[in-house]
C-alpha cells in the first residue's frame, strides 16, 4: 500500500537550517508530482512547495521563496525540503503528499503523518 513517511523535523534556532525527507513506498514514485504542506499551531494547512515527477519544475509559497528548496531523488524514492534562514513563523507540522491527475488539475490523494518543526530560541 502507499506509504509516505516524513523525517528530519526538530527544534532549531531562528536563522538555522533543517532538511526534511519524505520516503515513499507502495507506488512508482517517479510517476507522481509531490508537495510539501505545513500546518502551524491553530491554523489551516498551507501549501509550501510542489515538484513535478521528474523534478524539472518546482513552485513555492511566497512566504518560503528564496529560503526553502524542494527536491527529489527518484532512485531513492525520496523527496526533500531544505529549509534555511528559518523563522519562528515557520513552526508547523510538515507533511508530504502525493499528487494525482493531470498537471494543472492535481489533487492530493495520499498523505504522510507529518514531522514537527519548531523554530525557537
Amino acid at each position: 500500500q502507499v506509504q509516505l513517511v516524513e523525517s528530519g523535523g526538530g527544534l532549531v534556532q531562528p536563522g538555522g537550517s533543517l532538511r526534511l525527507s519524505c520516503a515513499a513506498s507502495g507506488f512508482t514514485f517517479s510517476l507522481y508530482a509531490m508537495s510539501w504542506y505545513r500546518q502551524p499551531p491553530g491554523t489551516e494547512r498551507e501549501l509550501v512547495a510542489t515538484i513535478t515527477s521528474t523534478g524539472g519544475s518546482t513552485s513555492y509559497a511566497d512566504s518560503v521563496k528564496g529560503r526553502f528548496t524542494i527536491s527529489r531523488d527518484n532512485a531513492k524514492n525520496t523527496m526533500y525540503l531544505e529549509m534555511n534562514s528559518l523563522k519562528p513563523e515557520d513552526t508547523a507540522v510538515y507533511s508530504c503528499t502525493r499528487l494525482s491527475g493531470p498537471r494543472g488539475s492535481w489533487s492530493e490523494d495520499y498523505w504522510g503523518k507529518g514531522t514537527l518543526v519548531t523554530v525557537s530560541s
